[in-house]
């Protein structure tokens, strides 16, 4: 049973990089905040939760992950700060060895971030809850519907196709809701 009081009069604030996808995740995890009376912060307002949902399709990726995490906490340094996405997928550890970070959740955690909010109390070092790619199983709906003029829809998630140059496979796991291969080499 989640505890909801620990939400009463609490805001939060979320920060998306990457794809599409991440954006529509994004909009459902702020949704489901929402729906357990986490409200919004307003722009330039130190958000009692951060939620940074990251990319990591390159180095380059993760450099601008990394960055505006530590951005994020710097802005916000008494906020709970969750880190999820592919980066947090695929490099978990070096995520919570970010001296800030309070959770990171891996693919099949993430639309589930209240779950895992049990006490929104900074910790000395980043609570680690991932899965094994192979055992990403669960496939969530998310639109974006929030603050952007064009709604993003999920339709698949992960892929089959391991190329050479995409983390997808590998941080998504395999392709799930059993949508037709949408992949850059069709």
């Amino acid at each position: 049973m989640i505890d909801r009081t620990i939400f009463e009069n609490k805001t939060a604030a979320y920060y998306t990089l990457g794809c599409k996808l991440n954006f529509a995740e994004t909009s459902a995890i702020g949704r489901q905040l929402l729906n357990s009376g986490v409200r919004r912060a307003r722009k330039g307002q130190e958000a009692d939760i951060c939620v940074i949902n990251t990319c990591s399709v390159t180095e380059l990726a993760d450099k601008k992950g990394r960055q505006a995490i530590r951005k994020v906490i710097q802005e916000n340094p008494s906020a709970f700060v969750v880190v999820t996405g592919c980066y947090a997928q695929l490099k978990p550890e070096e995520v919570a060895g970010i001296e800030g970070v309070d959770l990171v959740l891996g693919a099949e955690q993430k639309l589930d971030v209240v779950k895992y909010l049990a006490d929104l109390k900074k910790k000395e070092k980043g609570e680690i809850v991932t899965s094994k790619t192979h055992r990403i199983r669960s496939f969530v709906p998310s639109v974006s519907a929030d603050d952007r003029t064009r709604y993003f829809l999920k339709v698949q998630d992960g892929c089959d196709y391991f190329c050479s140059f995409c983390t997808i496979p590998f941080a998504r796991g395999r392709s799930r809701n059993g949508s037709k291969r949408l992949c850059l080499q069709e």
